[in-house]
């Protein structure tokens, strides 16, 4: 398997799990690679590491929750495995430029 396809399986599998508990320990285990070849094989695919990556796909999809849902925002935070509403709220506004109160508040 090409490195192009096998993110793009690895990226499918950590989408199909955004909720859970996802540690590169985990993706390297599901990888077959060390951490250490896992990290720079999918960061020279997109061009940031894992658990940024991650992090940012749980931030979309919290984005796209607070749009759709009627659940709380701290619901909602919890749901993607951050340790509280503050550090949601700061993870969230600095990757989007706004709070999540707002986006809710506007939409």
């Amino acid at each position: 398997m090409n490195k192009s396809n096998f993110c793009t399986d690895l990226i499918t599998w950590i989408e199909k799990n955004i909720t859970e508990n996802i540690r590169l320990d985990d993706l390297a285990v599901k990888s077959g690679y060390s951490k250490w070849h896992l990290q720079r094989i999918f960061k020279s695919h997109t061009g940031i590491p894992p658990g940024l990556f991650i992090k940012a796909k749980k931030l979309e999809y919290a984005y796209r929750d607070i749009i759709m849902q009627k659940d709380t925002i701290t619901t909602i935070s919890i749901k993607y495995g951050f340790e509280s509403l503050q550090s949601f709220t700061r993870a969230f506004t600095r990757h989007f430029g706004f709070p999540p109160s707002w986006l809710r508040k506007t939409h």
